[in-house]
């Protein structure tokens, strides 16, 4: 995964944002500034870092930007997220095993020593 996703998608308007493009499809600019209490100038910012990262589409119509979720970037990162909860997954259980098999050893000695 580009580094780039992961720095844009760390900050919480960013992260409020593609919430909102999820929700609607197609969202002009103005409307994304409607919901925010920053400057149009600072949501410009974000939404720019969002496309630098293909988090998002921009689509000019006359005078208006319309903004949509790059559905395919989402998807790449669910994937990635999904494989990183199946290592981690994968480890843990091997954890839990080795932890249950010293805990069964323990119970095993503990009543071989009170015999």
């Amino acid at each position: 995964m580009p580094n780039d996703l992961f720095s844009a998608l760390a900050d919480p308007t960013r992260r409020s944002i593609l919430e909102m493009l999820a929700d609607n499809d197609g969202v002009p600019a103005s409307a994304i500034h409607d919901q925010f209490q920053i400057s149009p100038q600072a949501v410009s910012q974000h939404l720019k870092v969002l496309r630098e990262a293909n988090l998002v589409h921009v689509e000019k119509k006359a005078q208006q930007r319309i903004y949509r979720i790059n559905t395919e970037t989402m998807m790449e990162l669910e994937k990635w997220t999904e494989s990183m909860r199946d290592r981690w997954t994968r480890r843990l259980d091997a954890l839990d095993a080795v932890l249950r098999a010293e805990m069964e050893k323990s119970a095993k000695h503990k009543k071989e020593d009170s015999k």
